[in-house]
């Protein structure tokens, strides 16, 4: 019996690769702009890390964490976020006393053991940013617009972003304190899962995607109304800067994160095309997260966004990133064309020409088929007769035109050719 890969885990492979190619560049090249730096972290973390950051309570850690213990009866996890190890690293190498760091990112695998379905997988693959080191408003307002800025290069412009705040610990005690009284007037009616809930993390109440409960919190208690002074005025202004980001935004009274370490702001993406799991990605502030890690007090607000949904969107919309073609695919017709194709080949590929080559030797009609499988507008054309009088037929798979080239010079007309064409 063939090996196959673990249930929920993916290969991926030509020709979606380069779509996820291209989707990583755009967000290293728009991080760049924002002044982000990488930081890549393990993919196994001490079990200690989510349980304190992530919360005991939350399904995430009760649920659906990949945990075993290594030789030495150590409990490790594989990182089922990012942003808990990225905390870690930041606290382990004093990086929040770096004048230059505090921007940071990271792109990689995560693990969660639930059920696959669509845009939900095992390992499943995030963009994620976080900044660290203030506590301003505006900082919230940039990263939201650094993700919807992000979605719209990338072509995705049909989304919604939902933003609420969850108040601090002052103001979110007397708030749960009304929540779980409304919610137990309805206890018998609630899922299992949010039965449990009502005791243990009422807020994850409201991300319930259970029909009878998603009724029940319509008319449950809003955060925004048991806001304290300085969160009110906090929530004010960043929706006050983003307004000057031009960002369209939706108040969403029932949103909240499924990690404990969220505080005021929290905002989701919404993309359709997903079903019932229709955010591309969400994130928040944290302020309190470095201290419970053991780290100095210090705040920060970060996001992630998950590829997979991304790629899944994009599909089901009006996909703009396009898989690259070659910029000249070569056809060589004997053994000492295909040496000379060879040589030119490799001077084009050094000079940044994208060149594929036919290496087995058949038929110019065969080859010319594959030529078009790879989609090449421009072939080159090299077989005994073109030896003998040192040229190269070049021909535009597009006009069906040909024009003869001295094999001498073969390489500069081409670079020159095929460098203006894509300006």
């Amino acid at each position: 019996m063939a090996i196959t890969a673990i249930k929920g885990m993916s290969d991926i492979y030509s020709p979606e690769v380069e779509v996820w190619q291209q989707i990583e560049e755009k967000a290293r090249q728009l991080f760049a702009r924002f002044g982000f730096r990488e930081l890549r972290t393990p993919i196994l973390e001490k079990t200690e890390l989510f349980a304190r950051s992530i919360g005991e309570d939350t399904d995430i850690v009760q649920k659906e964490m990949y945990t075993f213990p290594d030789r030495k009866g150590n409990m490790l996890t594989l990182r089922p976020e990012a942003t808990a190890s990225i905390v870690r690293a930041i606290i382990q190498h004093r990086l929040y006393n770096v004048p230059t760091m505090g921007k940071f990112f990271a792109i990689g695998p995560m693990f969660r053991y639930e059920r696959p379905q669509k845009g939900r997988y095992r390992q499943f693959h995030q963009v994620d940013a976080e900044v660290v080191g203030s506590k301003e408003p505006v900082v919230d307002a940039e990263v939201m617009y650094w993700a919807m800025l992000f979605l719209e290069e990338i072509g995705i412009r049909d989304s919604e972003l939902h933003i609420n705040s969850l108040g601090c610990p002052e103001c979110r005690s007397p708030f749960r304190e009304r929540l779980v009284k409304y919610l137990r007037e309805y206890e018998e009616s609630f899922c299992k899962d949010c039965g449990r809930r009502i005791y243990t993390n009422p807020l994850r109440v409201f991300d319930c995607k259970v029909e009878k409960c998603k009724e029940i919190v319509k008319g449950a208690p809003k955060v925004l109304d048991s806001l304290c002074g300085e969160c009110k005025k906090h929530f004010e202004k960043v929706l006050f800067f983003l307004d000057k980001t031009r960002c369209t935004y939706k108040l969403n009274h029932h949103l909240v994160r499924g990690l404990d370490y969220y505080n005021r702001t929290a905002f989701e993406i919404i993309a359709s095309g997903l079903g019932a799991q229709n955010a591309v990605g969400g994130g928040g502030r944290y302020d309190g997260l470095f201290k419970e890690l053991g780290g100095p007090d210090i705040p920060a607000v970060g996001f992630a966004l998950g590829i997979e949904r991304l790629l899944i969107v994009l599909k089901e919309s009006s996909p703009q990133l396009k898989i690259g073609v070659p910029d000249l695919y070569m056809i060589a017709l004997g053994e000492k064309a295909q040496e000379v194709c060879f040589s030119i080949a490799q001077g084009l590929r050094k000079k940044e020409i994208y060149v594929e080559m036919g290496y087995e030797l058949k038929s110019l009609k065969s080859q010319m088929r594959r030529a078009d499988k790879f989609g090449a507008v421009h072939v080159l054309i090299i077989g005994e007769n073109e030896l003998e009088k040192g040229i190269a037929i070049l021909r535009n798979m597009v006009t069906k035109k040909q024009s003869e080239i001295a094999l001498d010079e073969v390489e500069n007309i081409l670079v020159e050719r095929i460098k203006k064409e894509s300006e």
